[in-house]
C-alpha cells in the first residue's frame, strides 16, 4: 500500500514530509488476524519445500520477534506444530528487535558450531504496525510488517562467521511500549490516550519513539561496530562486496554510508518500498535487493548490521555464495526466505 493509504490522521503534507526525510513510499501491513508467526511460518514452508528438507532432519527452530502470537507459549512452539517438526527439535523465542536477525544468526551458529544441531530454521518477523497509534506522526507511517525464514546447516567446508555485538540499557526508554505487559498490566489507564508536547497522541500500549535519541545512538555506535567486525575478519571496508544494514531510516542509512565512505552499490536501500520492518529488514534486503549478487558461486564478502531497540547492536561478517532467495507477498504482508551455510562461528 502507498503510505498515503495508511490508516492515519496525518495530513498529506505531514506524510510527504515523512517520506522526504525517511525515504518511504510504500508499506506492507498485516490484517488484524495475521501475526508475525503466520508470516514466518509461511516463509518457512516455502523454504523447506525448495530445499527438500525432511522435517525430521531439523534440530532447532528459533524465532526472533517482539510481537509474539501469545505471551505464552513461545511462537517457536506454534511454528514447530504448524511445520510438523519432530520432538527432538529445540524450539525457543529470542525477544530482540532491530538487531535480532544478527543475534539469531549468532545463536544458530553457536548451536551448529558446538555440534548440538546440524540444521536450524531461524524465523524472524514482526508486526509492529499493531503497536502504532495512527495519531502519532513520529511512527504512524514508518513501520511495515514482514516475516522471514533462514535455513542454516553444518558444512565442514564453509567459511567462518565473525560476530560483534553490544548493549546499552540506558537507551531502553527511547524506543518502547510502556504498558500492556507485567510492569504495567492492561487497565483503563494503559488504554487511555494522551497527547505529548509534540502533538502525538498515543496510549501506553502504543509504541513510543524518541527519534533524535535513536538517530544519535545510531551514528555513535554503528560506524565503530562496522569497523570492529571488519577488522575482526581482516577485511578493509572498501573491499566489502555488500553491507546489509537494518533499514531504519533512509536519512540515517545515507549518513552512515557517508561516514564509512561506502560506495552506493555497497549499501543498498529498500526502506522506500517496505518501510522499517524491524529485524526482518535485513533478510528482506538480501532477498529483495541483493539476491542476484549472492546467487553467484563466487563468494561475496558480506557484512550484516543490526541496531536499535534496547539499545542493542550486532554485526556479522561472512562470505556468501549460491544463496537461494525467495520473496512473496501474502495479502498485505511480506515474507522472505534464505539459505545460509555455517560451519563454525
Amino acid at each position: 500500500m502507498s503510505i498515503l493509504d495508511v490508516r492515519s490522521t496525518l495530513t498529506v503534507e505531514e506524510i510527504s514530509k515523512v517520506s522526504a526525510t525517511v525515504g518511504l513510499k510504500d508499506l506492507y501491513r498485516t490484517t488484524d488476524l495475521q501475526t508475525a508467526g503466520d508470516l514466518c511460518t509461511a516463509a518457512a514452508r516455502r523454504l523447506l519445500e525448495a530445499l527438500h528438507w525432511d522435517p525430521e532432519s531439523i534440530d532447532g527452530i528459533f524465532v526472533v520477534t517482539q510481537t509474539p502470537d501469545h505471551f505464552l507459549p513461545a511462537t517457536a512452539f506454534i511454528a514447530h506444530r504448524e511445520l510438523k517438526l519432530k520432538d527432538h527439535c529445540l524450539a525457543f523465542d529470542i525477544g530482540l528487535g532491530c538487531s535480532g536477525y544478527v543475534y539469531g544468526l549468532w545463536t544458530a551458529a553457536q548451536f551448529i558450531a558446538s555440534g548440538s544441531c546440524k540444521r536450524v530454521l531461524l524465523l524472524a518477523g514482526d508486526t509492529i504496525s499493531k503497536l502504532i497509534s495512527p495519531e502519532d506522526k513520529s511512527v504512524a507511517v514508518l513501520f511495515g510488517d514482514a516475516g522471514s525464514a533462514t535455513a542454516l546447516e553444518f558444512d565442514a567446508g564453509a567459511g567462518s562467521m565473525a560476530f560483534v555485538g553490544g548493549s546499552d540499557g540506558a537507551g531502553a526508554e527511547n524506543l518502547r511500549v510502556p504498558g500492556g505487559a507485567f510492569r504495567a498490566m492492561p487497565s483503563s489507564e494503559t488504554f487511555a490516550e494522551h497527547t505529548d508536547e509534540d502533538g502525538n497522541r498515543r496510549s501506553q500500549r502504543d509504541l513510543a519513539m524518541d527519534g533524535l535519541a535513536i538517530f544519535n545512538f545510531t551514528l555513535q555506535r554503528v560506524p565503530p561496530l562496522v569497523n570492529a567486525v571488519t577488522e575482526l575478519r581482516g577485511w578493509p571496508v572498501p573491499e566489502i562486496d555488500l553491507f546489509v544494514f537494518h533499514q531504519a531510516n533512509g536519512f540515517i542509512l545515507k549518513t552512515i554510508a557517508k561516514k564509512l565512505k561506502l560506495r552506493e552499490e555497497q549499501a543498498p536501500i529498500n526502506i522506500d518500498r517496505f518501510g522499517n520492518t524491524s529485524m526482518t529488514s535485513m533478510p528482506l534486503l538480501i532477498v529483495d535487493s541483493a539476491a542476484n549478487r549472492l546467487r553467484s558461486l563466487e563468494p561475496a564478502k558480506v557484512v550484516i548490521v543490526g541496531f536499535g531497540v534496547g539499545y542493542s547492536w550486532g554485526a556479522l561478517a561472512t562470505e556468501m555464495s549460491n544463496v537461494m532467495t525467495d520473496l512473496v507477498h501474502v495479502a498485505e504482508n511480506t515474507t522472505c526466505s534464505t539459505r545460509l551455510i555455517s560451519a563454525r562461528s
